[in-house]
């Protein structure tokens, strides 16, 4: 029963020998495995460590840039509205320059709005009194036609002393500027002075008696380097003579005889007759 015991121990020994050096198998392997295993995670941290410093490096470049453009849109944005506003200060100048030309425009447009009420008011004022001085004027004409009329139909004709010829005769001043006004013929008045040779129109008259008790004179007229003497004539009485290269009729019509041997009247020559020639005074 010794021997059993003694034989029995080493065996027992061994199993427990065998039994730590698989436990301590089991645990080196289990070490290997948990250092592989952690060798691995620790690679993986390292790897996402390096990603993670690599987007960080990234993102710091991208918050670099990001940082100069929003400092460059800073200061683009500083200088707009430094010139926004400089702007806003120049508009709100012009306009106050424009609000105070409004003002002064519109207090001058005033002004003349008022000066031109006034003028309009003088200018209807002014054409009441035209439109009255017209209708005045309208009413003169009338009269002046009908004085016209009624005196041209006072117009007398006489016969004269050459052949007989009849022709309208004025015995005054407002007859004389009816005939002027026919246009027939041209009219040349004179006061005619005894003994003074005078030139009328285009012939010369002279004077030679005047008798204002009968109303009866004398004169001569020279023409064409002829002479026509006109005896005892009467007031009113045509005196009648041809005259010009192409002889056309002439005629003289005294008015009146005063005391103081002198003549007035007028000559009528035909609107084709030639006429006196003017000198320009030097």
């Amino acid at each position: 029963m010794a021997e059993e015991m003694v034989e029995e121990t080493p065996r027992t020994y061994s199993g427990a020998l065998l039994a730590a050096i698989a436990v301590a198998i089991l645990l080196g392997l289990g070490g290997i495995i948990w250092s592989a295993t952690l060798s691995s995670k620790m690679a993986g941290q390292q790897q996402a460590l390096a990603d993670a410093t690599a987007q960080n490096t990234k993102l710091a470049a991208s918050l670099q840039d990001t940082d100069a453009r929003l400092n460059v849109a800073t200061d683009t944005l500083k200088t707009s509205l430094g010139v926004t506003q400089k702007q806003l200060d120049t508009r709100a100048a012009a306009l106050q320059v424009r609000a105070v030309r409004g003002e002064q425009t519109t207090a001058r447009l005033a002004t003349e709005q008022q000066q031109t009420a006034g003028q309009v008011a003088a200018v209807s004022s002014a054409v009441t009194d035209v439109q009255t001085d017209v209708g005045g004027v309208k009413t003169d004409v009338a009269k002046t036609k009908n004085d016209l009329a009624e005196t041209n139909n006072q117009l007398t004709s006489m016969k004269g002393d050459l052949n007989g010829h009849s022709t309208l005769i004025a015995r005054n001043g407002a007859e004389l500027e009816i005939l002027k006004h026919k246009g027939d013929r041209n009219y040349y008045q004179f006061t005619l002075v005894r003994g003074v040779k005078q030139e009328v129109g285009t012939v010369s008259l002279v004077l030679n008696r005047a008798d204002s008790k009968r109303s009866k004179y004398t004169l001569t007229v020279l023409s064409d380097d002829r002479q026509y003497q006109k005896k005892d004539k009467s007031l009113n009485e045509p005196l009648q003579f041809y005259s010009g290269k192409d002889p056309m009729l002439f005629e003289i019509v005294v008015n009146n005889v005063s005391a103081k041997n002198t003549v007035t009247g007028y000559l009528s020559s035909p609107k084709g007759a030639p006429v006196p020639v003017v000198i320009a005074a030097r």
